[in-house]
């Protein structure tokens, strides 16, 4: 599959998640979580699903957890909801870069301060 299309995919298979998360699944487990990135090998099989979550340690596993129960009835979801040949199999990896970015923000901000005093 060609880069450009290949990105496409990628792409239609994070607004589409993204949508089934905020509107479809209902399960208590789920917190607040972004679909930040999709990964989707060249031949369509699997798919590597980046999620942020806001919230601790908890929540995270069980947000985590969550989408791993759901992962059928997110796959037969894309099944319909997209026009593919092959349906990836989802694998869902927490992304944790937001959270290092404002852990790194913190710091930055408390040595600015401490420079000033």
């Amino acid at each position: 599959m060609q880069g450009k299309r290949l990105d496409r995919v990628n792409q239609l298979i994070k607004e589409e998640i993204s949508t089934l998360l905020q509107r479809e699944l209902k399960d208590p487990r789920l917190g607040f979580v972004t679909v930040t990135e999709v990964e989707t090998a060249k031949d369509l099989r699997v798919a590597k699903v980046f999620v942020s979550v806001l919230g601790d340690e908890h929540t995270w596993a069980s947000s985590l957890a969550a989408l791993a129960s759901a992962r059928g009835f997110i796959r037969n979801w894309l099944r319909h909801h997209l026009d593919l040949r092959v349906t990836p199999e989802l694998d869902f990896r927490p992304d944790r870069s937001m959270e290092h970015a404002a852990r790194i923000q913190a710091l930055l901000r408390d040595l600015d301060e401490g420079s000033r005093s």
